[in-house]
């Protein structure tokens, strides 16, 4: 008898990125100037990222909705997520942004946790997945 997984379904994966994603884009589309002043982030960037998670958002809703869930769909949200994860980590890496322990935290645990989700992401699609049957 095969085991089910608890890993949850592919669509309800991305759901739930698509709604972080909206959490944190409306977080710093109307806090960034808050944001910026406790994690000493600069303000403009936390705007347009928070500007860019919203559609990004609506990808992700629109690939985990689709009646067929296409894997190309799911590969470049996948993709997206590890891309925003090394830059994140990239940002604190290269010097480009100062910030104090508090802003250092906030980068790093959203990186992780977009990590994260990119990991159970592909690991939901890779069990969706047919398997080629043994001869």
């Amino acid at each position: 008898m095969p085991m089910k997984s608890s890993l949850p379904s592919l669509p309800s994966l991305l759901l739930v990125d698509a709604a972080t994603c909206v959490v944190l884009g409306l977080a710093l589309e109307f806090g960034a100037r808050p944001i910026a002043a406790l994690t000493g982030l600069p303000e403009s960037p936390l705007l347009y990222a928070g500007l860019s998670l919203l559609p990004i958002a609506a990808i992700m809703a629109l690939v985990a909705l689709r009646p067929a869930l296409q894997p190309a769909g799911a590969l470049l949200v996948i993709a997206g997520n590890a891309a925003w994860a090394i830059a994140s980590l990239a940002l604190l890496a290269t010097g480009w942004v100062t910030p104090n322990g508090l802003g250092i935290a906030f980068v790093v645990v959203q990186a992780l946790v977009v990590a994260v989700l990119a990991m159970l992401e592909r690991a939901a699609l890779r069990r969706m997945a047919p398997h080629p049957r043994a001869a």
